[in-house]
């Protein structure tokens, strides 16, 4: 795929996702599994990284850890989430709407529900 190739996708999603679990050291309530399937990876000016796909992901609770470039802007379409500040302050989101997550930001990601969401990653 070339950067100037258009791009359409949505869910369900063709092909064999990424599989993965939450580090143990940042677990903080079950294992979730977590199905990514990462559509696109470019460059974008200045940015170092442009990341966008479909991800899925089962319950579960786990610390995150953004770089001090690195933004991540989601719509979850289908599930329930919530991203935690550590003063225990959240954002929750459900089918249809979105969280931008800002660079250097630290906290947890909890599923309450799985979840499906597009994601928007840029570094």
């Amino acid at each position: 795929m070339s950067a100037h190739d258009l791009l359409s996708f949505g869910h369900p999603v063709d092909g064999v996702p990424d599989i993965s679990h939450p580090h143990p050291d940042r677990r903080i309530a079950g294992n979730p599994l977590r199905e990514t399937w990462n559509l696109v990876d470019a460059p974008l000016g200045r940015a170092e990284t442009f990341s966008t796909g479909i991800w899925r992901c089962e319950p579960g609770h786990w610390a995150i850890a953004f770089g001090p470039t690195e933004r991540e802007v989601f719509t979850v379409l289908e599930g329930r989430c919530r991203v935690r500040r550590f003063d225990g302050s959240h954002e929750e989101a459900g089918p249809g709407q979105s969280i931008h997550i800002p660079p250097g930001f630290t906290g947890s990601f909890e599923v309450l529900e799985t979840v499906v969401k597009v994601y928007v990653i840029v570094e």
